[in-house]
């Protein structure tokens, strides 16, 4: 598990439109060929958490309930690491379910009740603690929480909050001069009683290896597949993906909305289509023009109406899909070298930068983490 040494966060870049692509009389840059490279693509040259290899065991997870919260997000949590996976080989995850009123039925949002059957002792034996959320983020979670919480992150366990249960976290003083995010609606709360934390709200999560935050909602599923990827890699998590039918990954970067009118089915179709083409063309040296001629538009109003549709830029995008497109390689052992052509980088070295930047590791390092051999070229 990655310290807690208060390290910038490894994929909290704002995957936001940077003013030379989007501004109205700017032309974005045009090109997107894959050997250029560009500093500001994807996330600050900071650490993050290598790919855990292969366990013995099942992976312990607890997830904190307490009384009045909403269902979703701790449903999430038991979707992705509560329930079986047959088609995963290897030991999977084994989720305890707590609270600090064990067997007290508790009330959830919506009129139902909910038992935890474990106390928060599970904490002391999880390598996982997640908090789906807190009832009022304008109060806290109690004393014993919070004992609790401190002890199982200074043991080395990772802690996961999902929307509110940020201010769980901090509250134990675990973001303490870190980054974090929330739900947008409470990132102001949250900053205002918690000024040692530097709260960001326009991304979707937040990975400082051995304590992570979501957004609200949704987000926290982005965040559970985040997990899956990190201990089981991007052939698993796709998987589990599919089978929860949501799109396979999402960068932490991304904003959590995106304030813009509803626009022409048309238009949607022409820049998803560019899109698709894109991704059918990863080896070839792709241009914003060329999407924006795939799109029917000029390149300055493609740019636009791309940075609407997805929240970033042509630039970025790209080099996201040929990072993520290189993972199933890597981890099916094929070669850095190769790899690189594969997925549309002209020189390896190109792709070790922005391999990187997006994953906090190298190629060859990711590749290690799943076959344990030697580096190939």
């Amino acid at each position: 598990m990655a310290p807690s040494d208060g390290r910038a966060a490894d994929v909290v870049a704002p995957d936001v439109v940077a003013p030379d692509v989007v501004a109205p009389d700017v032309v974005a840059p045009d090109v997107v060929a894959p050997d250029v490279v560009v500093p500001d693509v994807v996330a600050p040259d900071t650490v993050a958490p290598v790919v855990v290899a292969a366990r013995s065991r099942p992976h312990r997870i607890a997830a904190l309930v307490t009384e009045g919260m909403a269902p979703f997000e701790l449903s999430s949590v038991v979707e992705v690491f509560g329930l079986p996976r047959p088609e995963v080989d290897g030991p999977w995850y084994a989720l305890d379910v707590c609270s600090d009123r064990p067997g007290t039925p508790l009330r959830m949002t919506g009129g139902f009740t909910l038992s935890a059957e474990h106390g928060l002792d599970v904490l002391a034996g999880a390598d996982t603690v997640i908090v789906p959320a807190v009832v009022d983020p304008r109060s806290g979670p109690g004393d014993d929480v919070v004992r609790a919480l401190r002890a199982a992150h200074a043991r080395g366990a990772r802690v996961v909050s999902i929307c509110s249960g940020a201010f769980a976290l901090a509250a134990a003083g675990l973001l303490d001069g870190r980054e974090a995010t929330t739900h947008w609606q409470y990132a102001g709360l949250l900053a205002e009683r918690f000024p040692a934390v530097s709260v960001r709200p326009d991304v979707l999560y937040v990975d400082h290896g051995d304590v992570l935050t979501s957004a609200g909602s949704a987000a926290g599923l982005d965040l559970c597949l985040h997990l899956v990827r990190i201990d089981h890699g991007a052939a698993v998590a796709n998987t589990v993906a599919r089978r929860l039918v949501v799109p396979p990954h999402r960068e932490g970067g991304q904003a959590q909305f995106i304030e813009a009118p509803v626009v022409p089915v048309a238009e949607r179709d022409d820049v998803g289509a560019a899109l698709a083409w894109a991704l059918d063309h990863l080896t070839e040296s792709i241009t914003v023009e060329s999407l924006a001629r795939r799109a029917h538009m000029a390149p300055r109003t493609f740019a636009r109406h791309f940075a609407r549709r997805t929240g970033t830029s042509p630039i970025r995008w790209l080099i996201a899909q040929r990072v993520q497109a290189s993972l199933p390689l890597l981890e099916a052992g094929e070669s850095v070298t190769r790899t690189a052509a594969l997925v549309g980088f002209d020189s390896p070295v190109t792709f070790r930068h922005h391999f990187t930047r997006a994953m906090g590791t190298s190629p060859a390092g990711y590749r290690r983490a799943f076959h344990g051999e030697g580096t190939r070229g």
